[in-house]
């Protein structure tokens, strides 16, 4: 019996939240072998040094990026800051898959990256081949795909609640909110006086609100091309004390029963996204450390409205575990390989 090679993987910008969860889920991956780390602020030194929790792993010493051979790598993950990323996909071996976690790639439109993000891109070519990387709804597309932009966090955990409700026309398009809490992770690892613990514990506090999230532009983008016409979703998060998860209350008109059938409709045969019983709603300490999704609906009061609940882990089933699975997809695995661990409770 013959035992094929495992792919091997680069992680570049893997002294970060997203890269050391990557790193968490690929040590599992039975057809995955990292083969280089590429951290330029923390480059000369080990793995163990930067995230103690990953210390029993035989990883590679980060390095500087420019200093990495790429030659024998079969599939590259970026999670690097966004415009950083577009410069350094640009320069990659054609060879390479790439599955970007940035924003860099997400958006379509060269001139909507610029309105939400402030600078001219600079990788037009590999942004004009990337796909959108919401697994559940771009599978076939990913399969074939050189680069995957993944998803923003914020954005996949709305878009599960309402894109088979917008495609089914079962919801009144002009009367959607998206009230969203996320954990602190999300805004990734960098010292930042906002996010010290005298400044965040015991309390929460809505940002970017009144339509300046940046993740508008991905709920634009993948709505009104749903229902081919302009969908603008009223939107705001909320930044809680907690390390891990997002919990999206989604406020919707239509008939609960038949939102709650066309969810159960659209996701019952997919691994990692759940529909709750009508009238269940899910929390974010019941998906923690894990790549699933769990989705819940509920009627209100007044007739015709609606109120789905979604709570998924922002580093996992957000970023890096979706990230994995689409990787899988594009390297001819079966997309839950290395995802299929159980949440972490309590």
């Amino acid at each position: 019996m013959t035992t094929k090679a495992p792919h091997k993987i680069a992680i570049l910008g893997a002294s970060g939240y997203t890269g050391a969860e990557l790193v968490r889920l690929i040590s599992t991956h039975p057809n995955m072998e990292i083969v280089a780390l590429g951290a330029n602020s923390k480059a000369g030194l080990a793995m163990a040094q930067v995230f103690p929790h990953l210390r029993h792993l035989n990883l590679p010493v980060l390095a500087k990026i420019a200093e990495i051979d790429f030659s024998d790598v079969d599939l590259c993950f970026c999670a690097l800051p966004h415009a950083t990323s577009q410069e350094v996909i640009r320069d990659l071996p054609k060879h390479l898959k790439i599955v970007d976690l940035s924003a860099d790639f997400r958006l379509r439109d060269p001139a909507e990256y610029t309105r939400w993000y402030g600078g001219e891109h600079a990788a037009l070519d590999v942004q004009a081949e990337a796909v959108y990387g919401l697994t559940e709804f771009y599978r076939d597309e990913i399969c074939t795909a050189r680069v995957v932009a993944g998803t923003g966090c914020n954005a996949a955990t709305g878009q599960y609640a309402l894109r088979p409700l917008i495609a089914a026309g079962v919801i009144d398009l002009d009367n959607i909110i998206i009230d969203l809490k996320t954990g602190v992770s999300g805004a990734g690892r960098a010292l930042k006086e906002n996010l010290l613990h005298a400044e965040l514990s015991e309390g929460a506090h809505a940002y970017a609100a009144g339509g300046t999230h940046r993740h508008l532009a991905e709920f634009d983008q993948e709505f009104s091309l749903i229902a081919g016409r302009d969908v603008r979703v009223q939107f705001t998060p909320h930044l809680i004390p907690a390390n891990r998860g997002i919990l999206g209350t989604v406020y919707v008109h239509g008939d609960p029963e038949i939102i709650h059938q066309t969810l159960v409709d659209a996701y019952g045969d997919e691994p990692f996204v759940v529909t709750l019983p009508m009238g269940d709603l899910p929390s974010t300490r019941h998906i923690r450390g894990s790549n699933y999704c769990h989705i819940g609906v509920t009627a209100d009061r007044v007739n015709n409205r609606a109120t789905i609940v979604v709570a998924l882990d922002n580093l996992t089933k957000g970023s890096s575990g979706q990230a994995l699975q689409n990787a899988n997809l594009m390297l001819g695995e079966d997309e839950a390989t290395g995802l299929m661990l159980a949440p972490v409770f309590p």
